[in-house]
């Protein structure tokens, strides 16, 4: 990856990315697959959801295609999905009918969650957005959540890890002090603990988008990707655990 990335996370089209165009504004790059769209929920959710640590009225930031979510309604949860991607979340709607599960989407800007009520959440799950958002971005998102939840909820926030190797972009690689002071001021943070992020991108999927990632100026090494044990990609990311002040 070059030290200097070609564009930033302000110039990432992520309701372009949903609809096959090009994900950064101003290329003509595209990708044949949705790098995140595993088609389940991410293995830490289900995780937590195990030990009973997603609870109460949930609030899923950033939900895109509903995996997260739907897994949880399924679960019996009360789950709210936000997201700013109108395909994003008409197919999450659509896959909720088919299931016949029970999950509310909204499409909100993640910076303001204007059209939440506030005090009503009182469980966070953040599956990959923060990282999407500028640190502009992410102090107001960081209130916004703030604002939308109930005194002594619980935030699970996954985002990659300044750490991460492979295909992981160095634009959306995030500090622990990004985190400590982008939360802080509204989050009493428990714990930053490594964990890691399931991708769409299998070797042979990566191969294929090799091309477009040159053509934005970068280079992944696939030796340097860590692959699960169905052969896709995964990232190092952070777990942050807290609570609302």
């Amino acid at each position: 990856m070059p030290e200097t990335p070609s564009f930033s996370v302000e110039d990432v089209d992520f309701e372009a990315t949903y609809q096959g165009a090009p994900p950064v504004r101003g290329s003509e790059v595209t990708f044949a697959v949705t790098p995140w769209d595993i088609g389940e929920a991410q293995h830490f959710v289900a995780r937590l959801e195990g030990e009973g640590k997603l609870a109460g009225e949930i609030l899923d930031a950033g939900s895109g295609l509903g995996e997260n979510a739907l897994f949880l309604a399924g679960k019996g949860h009360r789950v709210t999905g936000v997201d700013a991607s109108a395909t994003a979340l008409g197919r999450a709607r659509q896959r909720a009918q088919e299931l016949g599960v029970r999950a509310e989407f909204v499409q909100s800007d993640a910076t303001r969650l204007a059209e939440l009520e506030d005090g009503r959440f009182t469980t966070v799950l953040d599956s990959a957005l923060y990282h999407c958002l500028s640190e502009q971005q992410q102090r107001a998102y960081a209130e916004a959540l703030h604002r939308v939840t109930a005194p002594g909820a619980q935030l699970h926030l996954f985002c990659f890890a300044d750490r991460a190797t492979g295909f992981v972009l160095p634009q959306f690689q995030v500090s622990q002090e990004n985190l400590r002071a982008n939360l802080g001021p509204w989050w009493d943070i428990q714990d930053i603990r490594p964990d890691f992020y399931t991708m769409a991108l299998t070797k042979e999927k990566l191969a294929e988008a090799t091309e477009g990632f040159v053509r934005l100026g970068l280079h992944v090494d696939p030796d340097e990707v860590q692959w699960d044990e169905q052969g896709r990609a995964t990232g190092m990311i952070w777990h942050l655990h807290a609570m609302r002040r």
